[in-house]
This record gives structure tokens, C-alpha cells and sequence, in this order.
């Protein structure tokens, strides 16, 4: 009986391990990494399941506007930590990454277990440990942008090892997140403990990584944006304009998925979709944008673009138009559109930069640059959340905002796309696969 039961568990698990490690992501070491983040992804949702059952959906909803703004004021202190304490870290630390991402999983392992104890309550002792989760998410997703550069199988682009890894982490969290929700059913202190379960795997996982993850050799620190200096160091703003304005583009994008997470929150509570109660209208709209940015992800597998740019550009027009169209003609099927849109084309705008990164910016500061440019995105994502969430519930002034956030980024993605060269010389064309 119990080899019964094993068989289709070990044949599950060869599956998966068959499609992380294929075309070469397995000798390379990359196939761990698509692993590791898939772990990562199933733990974040896990706490997301049971802090979302206890700060939103539980109290009234004027109470809910102000646990939800102190969760994004707590929410922004990762981000001021990331971009001037550890990205510097990180330059000057290169040798312990395999460390920080075991360290950021047991934290969380950690922590999960000790909020545990005030879920049920969502006593204000919550948050002190929910910043630590936050802080130790993102101190991993900074350095796993890092270490991506350095187990890319010989025959991938850097744009599609990031495609599967990211792939990775949407399925895990799809799979996770009725986990979650069966785990609430028994008590709201399930989900904690299934994360605590998860991110200790996920410690293991992060030691186990080739050596080569802490490997410096070659690098240098680049800065975000620079005037020309006489510190030999290069910086991003003089090597390539379309990567800074790629950059801000998709801190847009970024920016209305932050909105749009917690302005319909609000919006589908008070205003469900007819017929549908409040968690059923939220869930409609989340998995819209999951759906639209796990296709994204997956269209940037295998597209090939010889001008990343133009793919910024038209993704954005794309998703204004979008945005526009559910301002003027506000209903629940345009809240859904606009959500796959803007999913969609965010994976794919992420992807363009992506390649404009690996294009434009020399191998030995490459690694930096992604910490950086992640930082930035991730700014842009809670400022994003704090304008949702502090607008009147209609759904017109709401879309007329989302539009004006994406004419924002558009305006720059244009600009970048026109002042590319449209012959940049000699040497390999930037891929998106």
C-alpha cells in the first residue's frame, strides 16, 4: 500500500525535475535555482493567504483601509532598506549569496511560526513580524536577480533562464493558494504553519546551490542613474538611455499593479460583481491578472525581438488602451480585461528590460544593475498600493487614475523606443529568448 501511495509522488516529482533541469538548466545549476523560487513562491502565498483572511477580509471595511495602510507603510521599510543597505551589501558581499537566500528562508521559516500566535487575534504584534517576512522576501528576491547571470546554461539568453524561473513561481503559487485556503478552513494559523514547513525546505534548497552562485569573478557596482563622472565605474544612464527609460516604464507598470491590487480590494468589497460576494469578485479579478502575466511570461519564453524597446512601448500603449477603455465604460468584464491585460504585458514589458540590460550593460556590472533596477521596480509598487488605497470607491475616478499612471510609462517607453538606434553596430541582437 504505501509503495502505491509513493508511486505517483516520486513520478510527480521526476516530472518537475525533468522540466527544471532540461536544456542544460540542470548541469548549470539553474534548474535548482527554478526550484528554489518555485519554494520561495509557494511560502510568500501561504503568508499572504493568512495575513489577507486576518487584515482585510475580517473587519469592517473602514478598519480594513487602516490595517491595510499600515501594512504598506510597513511594507515600503523593505524598500528603503533594500536600495541603500543591501544592494551596497550585496557589492560588497558577493561571496555569501547562497547564505543570504538560506537566511532570508529560515527567517521567514521563523517568523511564520511566531505569527502564528497573533493571526487569529491580528493583534498589533502581527506587524512587526510581518516587516520581517517582507524584508526578508525581498533581501531574497534582490539576490536571486543576482545570481541568475551566473548559472545560465550555455545556450540560453538571460531573458529566458529569468522567464522559467519566474514561471516557476506563478505555478507554485497557483498550486499554493487553495493549499492555503484548505489550510485556513482548519484555522488561521495553518497557512503559517505550512510556510514554516515550505521555507525550510527552501533553506536547504538555497545551501545546496552550485559554489559558483558565490562566484565575484568580473564584477563591478554600477549606480541606477549618473551624469557622466570621472569615477571610472560605468553607470546605466551613460551607457543606454533606453534602459533608463525601460526602467522608468516599467516602474509604471509596476506602479498600477500595485494599484490595482488594493484599489479593487477595496472597490469589489463594497461593490462585488453582480452575483458574486466580495472574495469571489477579487478572486475573478486576481486570477485574470495571474493568467494574463503567467501567458506573458510565457510568450517571453519563445519571442524573439531584435528591438526590446518597440515591445516596451507597444505592451504599454497596449495596456492604456485598456485602461482607458475601463475608465470610459466601467463594468466588471473591463476590470477583468484591464487585469489580464496589465498582467500580461507587464511580464512582457519586464522581459524587454530584461534584454535591454543584457544588451547595453557590460557582464561585470550586470549583476548590480539588476539589484538595483528590482528595487526600483519594487518601490513602485507600493507607491502604487498607497495611491489605491487612499482614493474614494468609484470605479471611474479609479481607472481614470490607472490610465494616467500608464500614460506616465508610456510616454517614456515611446521615448526610449525613438531614440534607439535603429542600426546599433556590430554584435549579437538582444533576444527576448
Amino acid at each position: 500500500m504505501s509503495h502505491a501511495l509513493q508511486r505517483p509522488v516520486k513520478g510527480t516529482a521526476r516530472r518537475i525535475r525533468r522540466a527544471t533541469h532540461a536544456h542544460g538548466a540542470g548541469e548549470s545549476g539553474l534548474g535548482k535555482l527554478i526550484e528554489l523560487h518555485a519554494v520561495n513562491g509557494a511560502g510568500d502565498v501561504l503568508i499572504t493567504v493568512a495575513l489577507a483572511s486576518t487584515v482585510f477580509f475580517s473587519v469592517p471595511t473602514d478598519e480594513a483601509r487602516g490595517r491595510v495602510a499600515l501594512y504598506l507603510a510597513v511594507t515600503m521599510a523593505p524598500f528603503t532598506l533594500l536600495a541603500p543597505v543591501i544592494g551596497p551589501l550585496l557589492d560588497r558581499l558577493p561571496h555569501g549569496r547562497r547564505a543570504a537566500m538560506a537566511a532570508a528562508m529560515l527567517t521567514r521559516a521563523v517568523l511564520a511560526v511566531m505569527m502564528s500566535t497573533a493571526v487569529a487575534t491580528g493583534g498589533i504584534q502581527l506587524y512587526p513580524a510581518a516587516l520581517g517576512v517582507l524584508v526578508a522576501s525581498k533581501a531574497y528576491g534582490v539576490v536571486r536577480s543576482a545570481v541568475v547571470p551566473r548559472l545560465l546554461p550555455p545556450t540560453f539568453s538571460l531573458v529566458k533562464a529569468n522567464s522559467r524561473v519566474t514561471l516557476a513561481g506563478l505555478l507554485a503559487t497557483g498550486a499554493a493558494a487553495p493549499l492555503g485556503a484548505g489550510l485556513h478552513v482548519i484555522g488561521p494559523q495553518w497557512p503559517l504553519y505550512g510556510a514554516c514547513a515550505v521555507f525550510l525546505g527552501g533553506t536547504w534548497l538555497a545551501l545546496s546551490m552550485p559554489h559558483k552562485v558565490d562566484s565575484a569573478k568580473g564584477e563591478r557596482r554600477a549606480r541606477l542613474s549618473t551624469h557622466e563622472e570621472r569615477s571610472p565605474r560605468p553607470s546605466l544612464r551613460t551607457l543606454s538611455r533606453s534602459v533608463l527609460c525601460g526602467l522608468w516604464a516599467n516602474a509604471a507598470m509596476r506602479g498600477l499593479s500595485g494599484f490595482l491590487i488594493f484599489f479593487l480590494a477595496f472597490l469589489l468589497r463594497e461593490h462585488p460583481l453582480s452575483g458574486q460576494s466580495a472574495a469571489v469578485s477579487l478572486g475573478i479579478v486576481a486570477v485574470s491578472a495571474g493568467v494574463g502575466n503567467a501567458c506573458g511570461t510565457a510568450v517571453g519564453a519563445w519571442l524573439r525581438a531584435r528591438a526590446p524597446e518597440v515591445i516596451v512601448a507597444a505592451v504599454l500603449s497596449l495596456t492604456l488602451a485598456a485602461a482607458v477603455l475601463a475608465a470610459a465604460f466601467f463594468s466588471g468584464i473591463f476590470m477583468a480585461v484591464l487585469g489580464a491585460t496589465a498582467g500580461f504585458c507587464q511580464a512582457l514589458a519586464k522581459l524587454s528590460l530584461d534584454a535591454m540590460i543584457q544588451r547595453d550593460i557590460p557582464e561585470q556590472v550586470r549583476t548590480s544593475a539588476f539589484a538595483r533596477s528590482e528595487t526600483l521596480l519594487q518601490m513602485a509598487w507600493v507607491v502604487g498600493g498607497g495611491i489605491g488605497i487612499s482614493l474614494p470607491l468609484n470605479g471611474v475616478v479609479g481607472m481614470s487614475v490607472a490610465a494616467a499612471i500608464v500614460a506616465a510609462g508610456t510616454t517614456m517607453a515611446l521615448r526610449g523606443a525613438l531614440t534607439t538606434p535603429r542600426h546599433p553596430g556590430p554584435g549579437p541582437r538582444p533576444r527576448l529568448a
